[in-house]
């Protein structure tokens, strides 16, 4: 059997490697347009601010690693430029010499990824202006800082990685601002994200919110009042889209977020194409509906199992909650499961708790904890949360994760047997107060 996979990182690698021990003899094939097929997305914030300080702690694994170890032919610096899947065919092009080629396969993996979203600004293509979705991104960020010295940078958008590099900036001794089309962190509810908002500030940041961006020049950020923000160097934090360009061409359909759609096998409407990682569309657990959530633990979930269900090992995704989590500067932002809009918009009766407790007691050095939480009124039944607190804010964040995941109830909180000791939790942990109070709702 024949394997081609169409992009490596996480979903691509993940296949490849799931093939490769369930199948010693398969032929398994990866092209890649970039010259790095496997890092840690995730970490280059904290490489560029110096946290993380060795390069390969974030790119670990280079094509040779998977030629020797598990025997995957890895193509890098390869575009594959057109798909047949009515005989199976592929045009490849080699970037470096440009000779095109031709391959064929038995099964086809597309796993393209996504793409940063480059917003429709003056200036953007300015020598100081950057994208951070890659390992080239990273790069000449950090090439940038050490060879200019910035003193003032401007972030444009609020997601993840522009909120943690509010945090690698001001690390690096620049002026920090954040410009913010809506408000700071989106996703999160109203009456939460005045929270990270409050923290930025106290840690310095410069926050803007309801702010257009209309150009960048010589002096920084023009904004929508006509003022400017300085800035040495600019990011350009303003979310993905899927990769799907290809996918389309040969046929593929997409799903109502625009992305790839799948089966819960990872299935393609092509007979022996699959697909995974950030170019797909996935579900969500809760209500079933369709969602667009690129995330590097998602990846490697959808590429492993496409990897077994490659080789006809019937195994299912099982959606996701939407779970993430981020750190900005020193609290923890966490989020899983619908939101109380989302709920609403969903058609739930719902009941919402907010609490703001300490992790652990006054004399441990306990810090709050805010914990939002949203329940089916009728049911008790657990809907979503958003945390935003200090230590231990992740862990609460995982026992919602998993009641949500297992149908429990707001009130099933209070008779969890949660784990306590003064260093890490009070007698009765936060928890128990949001399942107490949106009990008493019911």
């Amino acid at each position: 059997m024949r394997i081609v996979i169409i992009g490596a990182v996480a979903a691509g690698t993940s296949a490849a490697t799931e093939i490769r021990r369930n199948n010693k003899e398969a032929e398994i094939i990866i092209y890649d347009k970039d010259g790095y097929i496997s890092y840690a997305g995730c970490g280059m914030p904290f490489y560029i601010s110096g946290e993380v300080e060795n390069f390969s702690d974030v790119v670990p694994r280079d094509a040779k690693f998977f030629k020797e170890k598990h025997n995957i032919e890895i193509n890098i610096v390869h575009e594959v430029l057109s798909v047949n899947p009515d005989n199976k065919t592929l045009k490849v092009k080699n970037l470096l010499t440009g000779d095109i080629l031709e391959d064929s396969y038995d099964k086809l993996i597309i796993s393209t990824g996504a793409f940063s979203v480059m917003p429709d600004l003056k200036g953007s293509d300015r020598e100081n202006v950057f994208l951070l979705r890659n390992i080239n991104d990273m790069n000449g960020i950090k090439n940038f800082i050490e060879a200019k010295k910035p003193k003032s940078a401007v972030i444009i958008g609020s997601g993840f990685i522009g909120l943690e590099m509010c945090e690698g900036f001001k690390h690096l001794g620049m002026d920090v601002s954040i410009v913010a089309r809506s408000k700071i962190a989106k996703g999160i509810d109203n009456d939460m994200y005045s929270y990270i908002e409050e923290h930025l500030k106290e840690k310095g940041v410069n926050v803007y919110t309801n702010t257009k961006t209309m150009g960048i020049n010589d002096q920084g950020v023009v904004i929508g009042d006509g003022s400017i923000i300085k800035a040495d160097i600019v990011l350009l934090a303003t979310g993905v889209k899927p990769n799907t360009a290809l996918a389309k061409s040969m046929g593929v359909e997409l799903g109502v977020t625009g992305a790839i759609k799948v089966d819960k096998h990872m299935r393609t409407n092509i007979e022996d194409v699959y697909s995974c990682g950030d170019c797909i569309e996935i579900f969500n657990t809760i209500n079933d509906k369709p969602v667009y959530r690129p995330l590097g633990s998602t990846a490697n979930k959808t590429g492993t199992i496409a990897g077994r269900n490659v080789l006809g090992i019937n195994d299912e995704f099982k959606g996701v909650l939407g779970t993430g989590i981020f750190r900005v500067f020193d609290i923890t932002v966490g989020m899983t499961g619908l939101s109380e809009e989302e709920a609403v918009k969903s058609g739930y009766n719902v009941s919402v708790s907010i609490d703001k407790k300490p992790n652990k007691p006054e004399y441990m050095g306990g810090r709050p904890i805010v914990i939002k939480a949203v329940a089916e009124k009728e049911s008790g039944r657990l809907l979503g949360a958003q945390l935003i607190g200090y230590e231990g804010t992740d862990r609460r964040l995982d026992v919602l994760v998993a009641a949500i995941t297992l149908n429990a109830s707001a009130e099933d909180l209070m008779h969890f047997d949660l784990a306590y000791s003064p260093p890490y939790s009070t007698p009765r942990d936060p928890l128990y107060y949001t399942g107490a109070k949106l009990r008493a709702k019911k």
